[in-house]
């Protein structure tokens, strides 16, 4: 079934509308797998981004992780950065290969690095836009928001101690969402940012591309269905396509015919001053003679156009061989 790729920087949504297109693909009876950092992290911190050759290993984890669950009956959410445009196109050919649809899902939150780490994580938490919206307000009047922190009156804690006084809800196998976002350090953060290749629906590996803004965007979901289970698979590579099989018969042909022009041409330019056309038996093309001809050239562009028409085979094209190859010299020999 097919793959889903989420993608946008840490604390913008992605995992909470992870979670909510799972739950909502699961409703519909679909086995859904979410594959995401914490999931192939382990107890290592997510501050491996700060490192490449940590980083490359993650994505290799990533990459195989989602290999191993991608297949033509379940759904594979894939919730992490994804910022490389290199990695999403790995990620295509993935879908490709296993010939299923995919689409990506872009999560972005406005404004998002520059306000503070902590008021993105509690705004995602919290689930309310409203609360969110007061809670930046207030910000915003407060000293904090020019650097200051407010004196904690008596007998009130202090905001930098202040722990939410509920955890947050586990609505997927992989849990520790909050801890993951939090240890992203705003030099990191501000890194991530700066290198982030965002994705572009002109590319074919990033289309169907659904941009989600904010978190008070509802999420497309009716499009999103339509994108994985309507569409057709990306269509196979040329160098990894089944090639159709040839007869016998059309692959002698072949050779016989190739064979016999070259042997002509050899023959008919003993006469030949430069600037001939020579008219060769069971042909109806002219080459243009403009000097010498080797037959070791000659063979090797024969090895060239016998190689081309195999990868084609097409048994309509049986009486035409000895001109596509005369048309093939003459191209090759301009």
């Amino acid at each position: 079934m097919p793959l889903v790729v989420f993608c946008g920087l840490p604390s913008s949504g992605k995992s909470r509308r992870t979670e909510e297109l799972r739950r909502a693909l699961a409703g519909d009876g679909r086995a859904v797998y979410v594959v995401d950092d914490a999931s192939v992290l382990g107890a290592r911190d997510p501050a491996v981004y700060g490192d490449s050759a940590g980083e490359k290993a993650l994505r290799a984890a990533l990459r195989a992780a989602v290999e191993r669950r991608l297949s033509r009956q379940d759904v594979v959410i894939l919730d992490s950065v994804n910022y490389i445009k290199g990695f999403r196109y790995e990620l295509y050919c993935l879908a490709r290969a296993a010939r299923t649809p995919l689409c990506l899902v872009y999560c972005v939150r406005p404004g998002w690095p520059s306000r503070g780490l902590g008021e993105a994580d509690a705004a995602e938490e919290d689930g309310k836009p409203q609360a969110a919206g007061a809670a930046r307000e207030q910000r915003a009047a407060s000293p904090s928001a020019n650097g200051e922190l407010p004196a904690a009156a008596p007998g009130e804690p202090d905001p930098e101690e202040t722990l939410p006084s509920t955890p947050p809800a586990v609505g997927t196998p992989e849990s520790g969402r909050s801890a993951k976002s939090s240890a992203f350090s705003p030099e990191l953060l501000e890194s991530l940012a700066l290198r982030f290749e965002a994705p572009d629906s002109r590319n074919r590996w990033d289309r169907p591309l659904f941009t989600v803004v904010g978190l008070e965007e509802p999420l497309p979901l009716a499009e999103i269905r339509s994108a994985l289970f309507e569409n057709r698979a990306p269509p196979p590579h040329q160098s990894t396509k089944s090639q159709p099989l040839a007869s016998g018969s059309f692959l002698h042909q072949l050779d016989q015919a190739t064979s016999q022009v070259l042997t002509a041409l050899m023959e008919a330019q003993k006469g030949a001053v430069p600037g001939d056309l020579l008219t060769l038996p069971g042909t109806t093309e002219h080459l243009r003679f403009t000097r010498p001809l080797t037959l070791a050239e000659l063979s090797r562009l024969r090895r060239q156009f016998i190689s081309y028409t195999k990868m084609h085979p097409n048994n309509e094209n049986l009486p035409q061989l000895a001109n596509m190859f005369l048309q093939y010299l003459n191209q090759s020999l301009q």
